[in-house]
């Protein structure tokens, strides 16, 4: 499953550092709209998409809140997208007597669409450089702290002019590690209704012994239609639906949303990944794993209440084991460093540019020492509850709104306001028995880790015990009901500041705790680090010119590659799976689970094409975020969605080998083929089709 990878929050940004290698491999890359691998596709395949050709892409493709990716694929906003990333939405609207996990689900009628609880989708509508602007708001000022400032300040200036302006969602996104800036314009939908999704078994079949290898067998699809002002979106720009689908040695794109990368890290970083950060998360996930599936041990309901929980740490934990695995690889360490020592001779080798911007390695590298105190911290002051994170957003918001826009946290700058509403007045229930659970949970292993006497802890607990603590939280608070938290917005600092519910009371307690800790990570940490990353982005186009892509940034990006497989244990993958081998994979294991077919495809085995491609690989270079992308051929035609990527991929967070990175995707005519013959979806698959 390609979730969006998870990354240390120390409020510091993320991969603040080195170029590239100068040569960008065939396949390689995650390109920005603005500047598409033109010349490379031209030299290999001689074809050079237009710009309508691109810009009717990119209005088709979409980005999901849940984490994810997808496409509009009708021109009455049907969304395609995984069922992984719908998973969320779907474990939501459960009940013990309506489990749409187990039973998927299909809407064979419009009134009969479910509306999503949370879910945003959004579009990007367009983009503008504001580079000058953003570093232009620190010229002169010599103390680091107060440039930072300065730099948030303009940020926020420019999201909330350009959102007043259009109305539209406006973030400004570091690119190349500070050498770039950039206005992103989203069009935003919050009225989102399931049209369909298979079984959970179906869409993850082989479950987590099969996730992140290949070949695979799974239905993981999931549809949508998206609704603008109560009728379902009308949009022209959608993607038409190829019945004939990815054919082998064919070149493919992929336009989705990729979280996050660190292929530009420097050495420095890369080690304190290692050692350090690593290791650390894979602690966290570990703990939290293991609570979740003792809970899950206690009965079906208990399971099916942790089960998108557990679902999410298994593919979290192998992800980072696999990013441990290449950071432990030699020679992967021994191409990053050799990356850095180009670059950093080829800048020593110009004395104007080794005055400007040679000491930005050691700077990092400083801080990077300094920071290694602070990741325990950093990742073990947390509750994993979803009320104490509600409390907490409705303490800090009440109090941010009143400031001016570029003296906020971030996450409160108005431009965001919109969005971050939506989420905290999501009408998604929230289980007392699971929000115990994972509140006790951490605040055990933050007790383990930082020790009882920890402020965060003691904020919290105030001596207590763990569990008698979080029950009274869990129990006393009526943050659970939206219209609760909607009367502390409404009512302001006083009301907060009135407010006797106990998770209220406890956020009032740990709200200066992070404000302190967030202050002190900025000031003597990201203070640094922006300007040193904006350094080395700037030297990095003197070196090697824009004929690179970005590191990922869970944004509309642009990836290509050809239909093929590539070799594995000692033989070869091929580039697809049919059904026959879903039903031959079943009997090999004698129809046990993670490896049982479904009521419903062992009933449709007669009617199916087995012949028919299920799943296939292909050379597009993705990375977690990616899960739900359209993966379209040369006319546009959408020809498969995008799930995950083979275990050769995972050390795809540092470096891009083509000779076995492949990205795993749903063939567009095996998804047709489950709908018509399994699920009996005939009138949605005429709609994907054009038919009505």
């Amino acid at each position: 499953m390609n979730s969006r990878p998870i990354r240390l929050a120390l409020l510091l940004p993320a991969a603040l550092l080195t170029a590239t290698a100068p040569i960008i491999h065939s396949e390689e890359g995650m390109w920005t709209f603005d500047n598409p691998p033109l010349k490379l596709l031209k030299a290999k395949y001689n074809f050079v998409p237009t710009q309508e050709w691109l810009d009717h892409l990119r209005l088709s493709s979409v980005r999901l809140n849940d984490g994810g990716s997808g496409s509009f694929v009708s021109a009455n906003g049907l969304l395609l997208t995984n069922h992984h990333v719908a998973r969320g939405q779907l474990q939501k609207e459960s009940t013990a007597e309506h489990d749409y996990l187990r039973d998927g689900f299909y809407a064979a009628t419009p009134d009969q669409e479910m509306k999503s609880p949370d879910l945003e989708v959004d579009v990007l509508a367009g983009v503008r450089n504001v580079t000058e602007r953003v570093q232009n708001s620190a010229k002169g000022i010599t103390d680091d702290a107060q440039a930072l400032k300065a730099r948030d300040a303009e940020i926020a200036a420019i999201e909330k002019e350009n959102k007043d302006r259009t109305g539209l969602r406006s973030d400004v996104i570091s690119l190349y590690q500070g050498g770039e800036y950039w206005l992103y314009e989203y069009k935003e939908y919050t009225d989102v209704r399931l049209v369909f999704a298979p079984e959970q078994q179906a869409a993850f079949y082989g479950g987590d012994p099969d996730n992140f290898t290949y070949p695979r067998y799974d239905i993981d699809m999931a549809l949508f239609r998206v609704y603008d002002n109560g009728k379902p979106l009308h949009t022209d720009s959608f993607l038409k639906w190829s019945a004939r689908g990815a054919e082998p040695g064919e070149l493919v794109f992929i336009s989705g949303n990729p979280g996050s990368t660190e292929r530009d890290d420097t050495v420095s970083e890369l080690l304190v990944q290692r050692d350090v950060i690593g290791p650390a998360i894979t602690d966290y996930l570990q703990h939290r794993l293991k609570t979740a599936q003792d809970f899950a041990a206690q009965g079906p309901e208990q399971a099916r209440l942790v089960g998108s929980t557990i679902f999410g740490l298994q593919n979290s934990l192998k992800a980072i084991e696999g990013r441990a695995d290449a950071l432990a690889d030699k020679s992967i360490l021994a191409k990053k460093q050799a990356d850095e020592a180009d670059f950093r001779a080829k800048v020593a080798a110009n004395p104007e540019w080794q005055k400007e911007y040679g000491d930005a390695w050691d700077t990092i590298a400083k801080v990077e020492d300094q920071i290694k105190p602070e990741v325990k911290g950093q990742l073990f002051r947390r509750s994993d509850s979803r009320l104490f994170t509600i409390a907490l957003e409705i303490v800090q918001y009440v109090a941010e709104i009143r400031k001016p826009d570029g003296e906020r946290l971030p996450q409160y700058h108005e431009a965001g306001l919109q969005s971050l509403k939506f989420e905290m007045m999501s009408p998604a229930p929230i289980p007392a028995a699971t929000e115990k659970l994972y509140m006790s949970s951490a605040l055990r292993l933050a007790e383990e880790k930082l020790g009882r006497d920890d402020v965060y802890v003691q904020a919290i607990l105030q001596g207590g015990d763990t569990d008698t603590v979080v029950s009274s939280l869990v129990d006393g608070t009526r943050l659970g009901d939206p219209a609760a938290r909607k009367a502390l917005l409404d009512g302001g600092e006083a009301a907060v500041a009135a407010s006797t519910d106990p998770m209220i009371e406890a956020a009032r307690r740990v709200d200066p705790i992070v404000r302190a800790t967030n202050k002190r990570l900025r000031d003597t940490y990201a203070s640094v680090l922006t300007p040193a990353g904006e350094k080395l982005g700037k030297a990095r186009f003197l070196v090697y010119g824009k004929d690179a892509y970005p590191d990922a940034t869970f944004t509309l990006r642009l990836s290509y590659g050809t239909v093929t497989g590539y070799p594995y244990n000692g033989t070869i993958a091929p580039p697809f799976t049919t059904y026959y081998g879903l039903y031959d994979r079943a009997a090999s294991f004698g129809d046990k689970a993670p490896f049982d077919l479904t009521a419903k495809e062992e009933a449709a085995r007669d009617r199916l094409d087995l012949a028919t491609p299920l799943n296939f690989v292909c050379t597009g270079d993705i990375i977690g975020g990616n899960s739900g992308s359209p993966v379209v051929n040369r006319n546009g035609e959408l020809v498969g969605l995008i799930f995950d990527g083979n275990i050769e991929s995972m050390a795809g967070d540092f470096v891009y080998d083509g000779s076995k990175n492949r990205a795993v995707a749903v063939h567009s005519a095996g998804m047709m083929e489950a709908l018509r013959k399994i699920y009996g979806a005939g009138a949605l698959a005429d709609e994907l089709e054009g038919k009505n």
